[in-house]
């Protein structure tokens, strides 16, 4: 492969990955305008099927008028026949086959528009459905997509060198290491005080014993008796 070819590879697929993240960026959008359209078409549709479902009832209501006149010139000829006029009761046969020339024709009709209105109906339930389910889909990838972005969000402030939560944190330890310098100040002040005041060696000669403990009340009762007994 030649340097050129190279190069038109690689603008083609620089622009495909542009695109790809083009499509990806707006994809919510996208996807919303997609469903508005379906829904769109899907109105569009029932709208047809009102139309095609008024003419079937035109072309039913012929095939009931055409059968019901057959049927009524039918009884005309029986009557001619029977009052032996047979030139009357050919003329409404003749009647009788154009009557039924033309229900058969409408009849077709019929049949054809009933077929495609069942066909049309379950295509619209089917269609129907799919869009309701699409929306619930939908409804729960918006959701995730909210969830997501707040945590990427939450992510993105508590972490790293000058987020919120890091700063935060290095308050606290400063705070913390402060109060314990300045209580390890406070307890050296108070050894320095006892010691330049003695108290210190009376604690370490009481520690060992040398000298007593303050006194206590049985030590004061014993004392007094011990009095009383001289």
């Amino acid at each position: 492969m030649s340097i050129m070819n190279k190069l038109f590879t690689a603008v083609r697929g620089a622009f495909t990955e542009a695109g790809e993240a083009a499509v990806d960026s707006q994809a919510m959008r996208i996807l919303d305008q997609e469903m508005k359209d379906a829904k769109k078409h899907l109105d569009e549709a029932k709208e047809n099927l009102a139309k095609v479902m008024a003419e079937q009832m035109g072309v039913e209501r012929e095939v009931k008028r055409l059968t019901s006149s057959v049927s009524e010139h039918e009884g005309y000829a029986i009557q001619a026949m029977e009052k032996g006029d047979d030139t009357l009761a050919l003329q409404i046969a003749e009647k009788i086959a154009e009557f039924s020339n033309d229900l058969e024709a409408q009849q077709s009709v019929l049949d054809s528009y009933n077929q495609q209105i069942s066909t049309l109906k379950q295509t619209i339930k089917n269609t129907d459905r799919n869009i309701q389910s699409m929306e619930r889909e939908i409804s729960v990838v918006k959701t995730t997509e909210s969830v997501q972005k707040a945590s990427s969000a939450a992510a993105a402030k508590f972490s790293g060198t000058n987020s919120s939560m890091k700063s935060a944190t290095d308050s606290l330890e400063r705070i913390k290491n402060r109060q314990t310098k300045k209580t390890d100040q406070m307890n050296a002040a108070l050894e320095l005080q006892k010691s330049e005041s003695g108290d210190e060696l009376k604690d370490k000669m009481k520690a060992a014993g040398i000298i007593s403990s303050s006194a206590s009340g049985n030590d004061i009762l014993a004392k007094l008796k011990a009095k009383q007994g001289k």
